[in-house]
Parts: structure tokens; sequence; C-alpha cells
């Protein structure tokens, strides 16, 4: 006959198996993400266009003038027949030819104008996304003639239109840039005029 089980064991097996001390702990794994941590993920998220832009144009400016370079000698055109051409000139001015032979007064003019633009990103006015943008060709275009302008003392550009002086990736995208942010205002305003009257 099989020994019977009292209700004391009954007890003191469920409190054996219950005790604290033997119970699993718990793994915290679902720790709230500290306020600082959520702010830089959604500083990170809002700049990541800005910084994209910034980057694309500066390797599309420098790789296009490394192809010119590299393909075509100082002064050579290509087709030579075309009224636009890929022309290989050095320009030691601002952009379309401006301000010749002034590559010191250019270079610290330019990171002013980088110390501004970074400055305009940071300011409240800036939080839209499209001037963003247009900040980020601006920028990318100033450090790309920058580059060149350390590097060699002196910008490649080789986009030739007629009765135009010939320009580059990085002229294009400060114009493009500059432009955009001149209407963009220039609607704003007007938009804000309209809805007061």
């Amino acid at each position: 006959m099989p020994p019977l089980i009292t209700d004391a064991k009954i007890v003191a097996e469920s409190e054996r198996v219950c005790h604290p001390d033997e119970r699993p702990k718990l793994i915290e794994t679902d720790k709230p993400i500290p306020q600082s941590h959520n702010w830089l993920l959604a500083r990170l998220r809002r700049d990541a266009p800005f910084f994209l832009v910034v980057a694309t144009i500066f390797a599309l400016d420098q790789f296009t003038k490394y192809l010119i370079r590299s393909r075509l000698t100082l002064g050579e055109a290509f087709p030579a027949d075309s009224p636009v051409q890929l022309i290989h000139v050095t320009n030691s001015g601002a952009a379309f030819g401006m301000l010749q032979g002034q590559t010191l007064f250019l270079t610290v003019t330019t990171l002013l104008g980088l110390v501004a633009i970074m400055l305009y990103y940071l300011y409240p006015p800036m939080e839209h996304g499209f001037l963003r943008i247009a900040l980020g060709l601006q920028l990318g275009g100033a450090v790309g003639n920058l580059a060149d302008r350390i590097r060699v003392g002196e910008v490649t550009d080789f986009i030739k239109f007629p009765h135009w002086p010939a320009f580059n990736v990085a002229d294009s995208a400060i114009s493009v840039g500059v432009v955009a942010i001149v209407a963009f205002l220039t609607l704003n305003d007007t938009i804000w005029r309209e809805k007061s009257t």
C-alpha cells in the first residue's frame, strides 16, 4: 500500500516549489529609451536628407571633374563642333568666371559662406524640408569648389554653352539652391500678404 500524502507534505512541497529564492529571475529587456536618445534619433532622421544632398553633390562634382581632367587635355573640347560642349578649363575666380585670380579672397569668403549656411540651417525658419534641400545644394557645391581651391589653387570647369562662361556641377548646385530659396521665401511672403488682407 502506497504511503499516504499528508496535508503538511503538500504545503511543504508547494512552498519549496514557489520559494522566492528558487524562482527564475526575469531579465529586463524593455527598458525605456532615454529622452536624449529619442531626440538624437529624431534629429538624425530629420537631417539625413540634408547631409545626403551635400554628400551627393560633392561626390558628383569631384567625380565629374576627375573625369574631365583625366580624359581631356587643358583647353580641349568635346565634341569640337557642337554648340554645347564638355571643355577642360580652369578657373581661379568665382562661379562663371568672376573674380579671376582672387583665390585667397574666395577661399576665405567661401569658408564664411559655409558658416552662414550652417547657421541658416540651424535657424528655425529653415525647418521646412524644401529649404533644407536647397541649403544642402549650396553647401555641397561650396565644399566641392573649396576642395579644388585648397588642393590645386583653382577650380575645374567643363560645361560650356554658347555665350556663357564654362561652369561645373558645384556652380549649378549653388545657383539652383539660391534660386530655390529666393523663390520659396518670395512665394511664402506673397501668400502671407494675401492671407493678412
